[in-house]
């Protein structure tokens, strides 16, 4: 994450056409994977800014437009990479270390173009690259998942088009460096549509213009760190509805959802509850962390995506499009992606094998949800409802480095991950966790007043392992040894004969796995130490056993 907010002033010069050698040799880099190992070409520098300015033309589903990147050089280097869809292409690259850019003599190879820098360029110094590009970019196949552009339409026939690249990546329609643990301090994002459609995008809209009849400019502004792949568009002719909301710091911050006219209704309806699950996660988790820009929601013709200040909805109105169809009582998908704000936007892994901090966290605070509004037996039922659906294919944090395809394939980070959070609660207790959740979301009192972009931090497992085991007061490590660095569950062994239960976990690796138990015996239930990872407890003949009665132990059998 850069330390400075500095743009380079575009004029004349940007116009300077590049010596441009053609693509050449095999492809090295998958362009719809986002993530992986940094290489040398893009860890020598630190993005700072990103302007982004676009054109986008409905009528034959094209974007045109530039983007500029002001950024710091980490390390000595002579070229830097950029990633961009080969599906676009690139008409022009300008670079320099001061307000007039030069013509870059840029090559590219697949998906990465590799744009050479100034001779006397130094480590610590800042520069520019200037990037003029178009085309037309990736049909998202099958959005949110398999992401691009999708272009749909209204009930009227007016155009209908949403961005969706988490785990592609942003260069599937902007140049950038596409790699999770570089955010620019802040971005501004300039798109050109024709009349009467509207851009919803992230940040503040500062203002619009008109730079040809029939078309409009919307610019926009973050004002904070923003992970790249969070940049979104929204375009439709939009209902805007809006509010406001006092924080828990005393400032007021805008909540705005924009819908389709055909929908208002319903949309003023869902509106409400928006504005409610706003602030139940400032009650539970700490202030909303954007109040710098907006909460934004936009409706979408994909099912839903956590973009800063701009979330996605697209669950037509229904409380179970993300729940298998079961209505739980609340917009589950509006939920998860609203709860993304802190855990993913605000606590962001750097690297994809800590995926779970925002999957499987945002996941587990749907369950608190229901426990709050419901009680804790619809509390459980929430959890056990999608226990079936963990599997023991990988870990949940894996050790190595990893990419967003490879974190993502099967659905452990999510329910794997909300039932470690589950497990960690029946061992510390609920207010220990509840501290944990709290303090991995604003770790100081300075970080839960800010608004400035401070906030906004990097975050592993390992912090987190840190953080229970401070508001706990005990050694967990074996704990998550276990649970998100292992792909098989433990399971629990019980023999019962002559008048003794015995019980042994079995971890995978012969791990230790000191877990206690519940044990009911007659309808009167006791918490069972097993140190050693075995214990034995008495039982008379005849007695009914019931083992973790309430399920509270993610486990195999």
């Amino acid at each position: 994450m850069g330390a400075h907010r500095i743009a380079f002033a575009a004029g004349a010069a940007f116009a300077l056409l590049a010596l441009c050698a053609p693509p050449t040799g095999a492809q090295t880099r998958d362009p719809y994977d986002s993530g992986g190992v940094l290489g040398p070409d893009q860890a020598a520098y630190d993005a700072l800014y990103y302007a982004l300015d676009v054109r986008v033309e409905p009528s034959d589903s094209t974007i045109a437009g530039a983007l500029v990147l002001t950024a710091r050089l980490e390390s000595s280097a002579d070229a830097i990479g950029l990633d961009l869809d080969p599906l676009l292409e690139v008409h022009a690259i300008t670079v320099g270390a001061g307000a007039e850019l030069e013509a870059a003599a840029w090559t590219r190879d697949g998906g990465r173009i590799t744009v050479p820098l100034p001779g006397d360029l130094r480590p610590g110094q800042i520069f520019a690259v200037r990037v003029e590009y178009g085309g037309m970019p990736r049909v998202a196949p099958r959005p949110p998942w398999d992401g691009g552009f999708t272009w749909a339409r209204t009930g009227d026939g007016s155009p209908w088009i949403a961005t969706s690249n988490q785990m592609i990546g942003a260069d599937v329609w902007w140049p950038v460096k596409d790699h999770v643990s570089d955010k620019p301090d802040s971005m501004s994002i300039r798109i050109t549509v024709p009349e009467p459609l509207f851009v919803a995008t992230n940040g503040r809209l500062r203002g619009t213009s008109q730079p040809e009849p029939g078309y409009t400019a919307y610019d926009w502004f973050v004002s904070t760190p923003i992970s790249t792949y969070n940049v979104a568009l929204n375009i439709a002719p939009y209902v805007q509805l809006d509010t406001t909301l006092t924080s828990l710091t005393g400032e007021t911050f805008p909540i705005s959802f924009w819908v389709l006219p055909e929908d208002e209704e319903k949309g003023r309806v869902l509106f409400d509850e928006i504005v409610d699950q706003v602030r139940w996660f400032e009650i539970e988790i700490g202030p909303y962390p954007f109040r710098a820009d907006k909460y934004g929601v936009a409706q979408t013709p994909h099912l839903g995506m956590e973009h800063q200040s701009i979330i996605a909805y697209g669950a037509n109105f229904s409380n179970g499009a993300m729940t298998g169809g079961v209505d739980w009582g609340f917009d589950a998908l509006h939920h998860h992606e609203l709860s993304h704000e802190w855990w993913g936007n605000m606590v962001t892994n750097a690297d994809w094998k800590d995926m779970w901090i925002h999957e499987g966290f945002g996941t587990y605070m749907q369950a608190l949800y229901v426990e709050d509004r419901q009680g804790i037996d619809r509390y459980h039922d929430y959890m056990n409802s999608f226990s079936h659906r963990i599997g023991n294919r990988k870990p949940v944090a894996p050790r190595e480095t990893t990419s967003a395809q490879e974190i993502y394939d099967g659905h452990d980070i999510y329910f794997k991950g909300a039932w470690v959070l589950h497990s960690l609660r029946y061992l510390i207790g609920e207010d220990a966790l509840m501290l944990a959740l709290r303090r991995m979301a604003y770790p100081t009192p300075e970080a839960w007043r800010a608004s400035d972009g401070s906030q906004v931090r990097f975050a592993d497992t390992d912090e987190f392992v840190s953080i229970t085991e401070e508001v706990s007061g005990e050694e967990l490590g074996w704990f998550f040894d276990v649970y998100v660095h292992e792909a098989e569950l433990p399971s629990l062994e019980l023999t019962r004969a002559e008048g003794e239960l015995r019980l042994q976990w079995s971890a995978p690796d012969d791990l230790p796995f000191p877990m206690p138990v519940d044990v009911r015996i007659d309808g009167n239930t006791r918490r069972v130490e097993m140190a050693n990872g075995r214990a034995v407890v008495q039982v008379p003949a005849g007695a009914e056993v019931v083992v973790d009665p309430d399920q509270w132990i993610l486990r195999s059998r």
